[in-house]
Order: structure tokens, then C-alpha cells, then sequence
């Protein structure tokens, strides 16, 4: 049986002991930009391409939307 038949998939070798927990997180939040979608908007846009996608063309709308009320 090789270390891959195993269910467990964390191998001996690997040691946390001296691992910080969180160590990352404020960085991680500082330079990502999830998004969480509701149930009806993701069965819609099943991956974050479409999504980009759908953006990008309601972006030329948002910028003019923008200007009318900056201009007012």
C-alpha cells in the first residue's frame, strides 16, 4: 500500500509543530478580492469568467451613469 492509497493525505514527514496559525490571513485579505455570489446569481455565472465578462459590459454604462452625476 503506497501514501497515496491512505484516506488520511497529511504524510509523516510533514511537521507543523512550530507553524503559526493565521500567520497570512492579513495579507490575504489585504490583496484578494473574493466575492460571494447568492444561489440564483450563481446558477447564472458559473465561474469567475463570466462573471468578468458580465461586468465589463455593464462597465461602459456605470462610467457614464458616473459622469452625468459628477458633471451635475
Amino acid at each position: 500500500m503506497s501514501h497515496l492509497d491512505d484516506k488520511d493525505e497529511m504524510l509523516d514527514e510533514y511537521d507543523f509543530s512550530d507553524g503559526v496559525r493565521g500567520k497570512y490571513v492579513e495579507r490575504l485579505k489585504e490583496t484578494s478580492n473574493v466575492v460571494l455570489l447568492e444561489a440564483d446569481v450563481a446558477e447564472v455565472f458559473k465561474d469567475s469568467s463570466s462573471v468578468n465578462e458580465a461586468l465589463r459590459g455593464l462597465l461602459p454604462i456605470i462610467q457614464a451613469q458616473a459622469e452625468k452625476v459628477t458633471h451635475q
